[in-house]
């Protein structure tokens, strides 16, 4: 179960960062809350998943499924 709140918090991760693109430095309102929620709800999930993952082990899946997922995205 742990590692499938890591694989929400990476692909909300991912999702955030698209939407803060989108935003235009926070002008575009709807873009930047999107972004801002995604985040939060990001991190609320990666702090399920650290506590029974180890932080190295849950940090090497991280940065490669987030650039792997990054790379790919259209």
């Amino acid at each position: 179960m742990h590692y499938l709140y890591l694989t929400l918090a990476i692909v909300l991760e991912v999702l955030a960062t698209a939407l803060l693109g989108k935003s235009e430095g926070f002008t575009k309102w709807l873009f930047a809350v999107g972004s801002l929620l995604s985040y939060s709800v990001c991190f609320y999930f990666l702090s399920l998943a650290l506590k029974n993952i180890p932080l190295g082990v849950a940090y090497a899946i991280w940065s490669v499924s987030y650039t792997h997922l990054r790379a790919h995205e259209t």
